[in-house]
């Protein structure tokens, strides 16, 4: 009797289906009943039933009425499956994004120019592709120069007037250093490049051209000048101070751009000074800082010996002979930071 009435009820409802649906209906039976002919005991949908239940998913919003053999989240794991495909075909067909390559063959002309005409900028070498019919814009042809290889020979002959000349040499720098309280100070140096001796220092606030000018005076007094002097482009050493160094019968050298390789020594000492102390202590305000430079030139002059002096020490320091059961003794430096080692009297 149960039976008997639920055929009724499907009976009622299919009357008032259209005619539409009922044929979709039917024709979602017949496919299902085609795979069960096919592929018992163990139905499997192949790829053209996937593609029809995509479909009727699309077109019947009763679709999910009609499916037996699997669950509807099936068929919208097809559905989304199918979208994964096709955009991974239109990514394949589509341009590659971003900026046009710029072959081997016309980054070696922009390298060939940069190394024949070294005055030359990114305008000018534009310029000549562009004549030459190469179409690629002006930041793209800067951008390669920067990546250009460099000729050796300039350093060469840089690094040969530096060793020819190493007893004339002086370099002055800056270098900062953070504080406790005070913001951060500058601190100036001027090496000579023939024993690395550090022949003035001094630290600031305020590194103005005027007070660098001062700093010359200071450490150059009277007739002991270098015949070079080796410094960057920063802004406070300007004309002013290019005047005033040539007043000194001195050579100014500027360095290249973004070339501190240039000046080595002075480098080599603010790495030497960061790693030796600055780095192990903490600034309290510029007084401190000048005691602490103070001590270290003291260090840096008697005690620490140089790789580049073949391990002596630019005031000369003497080297004691070892004498058999001499005691060895160790005399702090820099707070213990360092230690000095002699034979005991």
């Amino acid at each position: 009797m149960l039976r008997l009435l639920k055929l009724l009820a499907a009976l009622a409802g299919r009357s008032f289906h259209s005619r539409r649906d009922l044929l979709l209906e039917n024709l979602a039976l017949r496919q299902q009943l085609a795979v069960l002919k096919e592929r018992h005991p163990q139905p499997r949908f192949a790829v053209s039933d996937k593609l029809f239940w995509v479909m009727l998913r699309r077109f019947w919003p009763g679709w999910k009425r009609a499916l037996v053999l699997v669950q509807p989240e099936t068929v919208v794991g097809w559905h989304r499956a199918g979208f994964k495909l096709y955009w991974t075909w239109l990514s394949r067909k589509r341009a590659r994004p971003g900026r046009r390559p710029t072959g081997k063959e016309l980054r070696e002309l922009i390298f060939r120019m940069v190394a024949e005409n070294p005055t030359w900028g990114a305008p000018r070498i534009h310029g000549e592709l562009k004549m030459l019919g190469f179409d690629l814009s002006e930041r793209t042809v800067l951008r390669w120069m920067r990546k250009a290889p460099r000729s050796p020979e300039p350093a060469k002959r840089w690094m040969a007037f530096l060793n020819n000349h190493r007893e004339a040499i002086a370099a002055m720098d800056f270098f900062t250093v953070p504080t406790l309280t005070f913001g951060v100070l500058h601190c100036f140096f001027v090496i000579a490049h023939d024993r690395r001796r550090i022949l003035h220092s001094n630290v600031t606030r305020h590194p103005t051209s005027a007070w660098v000018a001062q700093q010359l005076r200071e450490a150059f007094p009277g007739n002991a000048t270098p015949g070079y002097l080796i410094f960057d482009r920063a802004t406070n050493f300007n004309e002013e101070i290019v005047s005033m160094v040539k007043s000194f019968g001195i050579m100014p050298k500027r360095t290249s751009f973004r070339s501190p390789w240039q000046n080595g020594v002075a480098e080599r000492f603010v790495g030497n000074c960061r790693r030796d102390l600055l780095d192990h202590v903490i600034v309290l305000n510029e007084r401190h800082l000048k005691r602490l430079m103070t001590e270290y030139v003291r260090y840096y002059h008697d005690d620490r010996t140089h790789l580049g002096l073949d391990k002596e020490t630019p005031a000369g320091r003497a080297a004691a002979g070892l004498s058999s059961g001499g005691k060895v003794i160790a005399m702090p430096r820099l707070g213990g930071l360092h230690h000095r080692y002699d034979l005991a009297a």
